[in-house]
């Protein structure tokens, strides 16, 4: 999964940015104040896109 489509996700869900770190962003879940560290390769693999979503209390994306 591209990163932007998953950020595009997240964003969808409610999450948002919360800050930037040197080698990951970290955003988070207001509605459950939970928080994930995102990194910056141009293509995350769909586990750890998935453990994202879980540290975020979001459903997971559909399989391709």
């Amino acid at each position: 999964m591209k990163r932007a489509e998953l950020l595009r996700y997240l964003q969808s869900h409610g999450c948002e940015l919360y800050r930037e770190g040197a080698k990951h962003s970290v955003w988070w879940n207001p509605g459950n104040r939970r928080t994930s560290a995102v990194p910056r390769h141009a293509e995350i693999v769909e586990p750890t896109a998935w453990a994202i979503c879980k540290d975020l209390g979001v459903p997971r994306p559909g399989k391709r």
